[in-house]
């Protein structure tokens, strides 16, 4: 029989807190970029972004992205429904826009896109010459994932908000696949849990 003694509540010294990610740098890296709900959509019905407004982030971010992006990769939907390629960051953020699309003859010319019908590494390739030692952000869902599957992506970037959407496009949409492990970039531990706390806005 084991004589060792359970731990008191006195003798348990909590875990310190998960620091902030350090600030993002201009490194050449493939970056999975996304504001995303606390149930894991990164937009809504029909890429619906209009649930992204009355958050709050650290002062410095957006800037912090603009000063660091030097082009950026997205898929079809999401460029069908926003094809203002000068709308990246509010309009702060200027530069070569990549989209991946098996049907680039039918897609509308738009000013600082380029229209892509090739291997999802070859796409990445051309995104990250174009963006000239800066980093490439990828802003979908689909090629993310794909990117994740062929050991493409060098980082995933998540700011989440405390909103539950319920529906729309998730992050990672991969039913029947294999759990995929991150390490956090933050604090020392890389596989500690991140504690949220939220309640109902009344």
């Amino acid at each position: 029989m084991s004589t060792a003694k359970s731990p008191q509540r006195s003798d348990i010294v909590p875990a310190p807190r998960p620091a902030d990610t350090e600030r993002q740098t201009a490194a050449g890296k493939v970056l999975w970029h996304f504001t995303m709900s606390l149930d894991g959509f990164v937009a809504g019905p029909g890429h619906a972004m209009d649930w992204m407004t009355g958050f709050s982030f650290r002062p410095g971010l957006v800037e912090e992205y603009v000063a660091t992006t030097g082009a950026v990769l997205g898929g079809r939907d999401g460029f069908d429904a926003f094809p203002d390629a000068g709308s990246v960051y509010g309009g702060a953020w200027q530069g070569p826009v990549f989209v991946l699309t098996h049907h680039p003859d039918d897609a509308p010319p738009a000013p600082g896109v380029t229209f892509l019908d090739c291997d999802v590494a070859e796409a990445v390739r051309i995104g990250l010459e174009a963006a000239g030692g800066k980093n490439l952000e990828v802003l979908s869902p689909t090629i993310g994932r794909q990117l994740l599957e062929r050991g493409l992506l060098d980082e995933i970037d998540l700011h989440i908000v405390p909103v539950l959407l319920g529906d729309g496009i998730r992050l990672y949409d991969n039913p029947g696949g294999v759990p995929v492990r991150l390490g956090f970039l933050n604090g020392d531990d890389h596989a500690a849990a991140v504690d949220v706390r939220c309640r109902p806005v009344r």
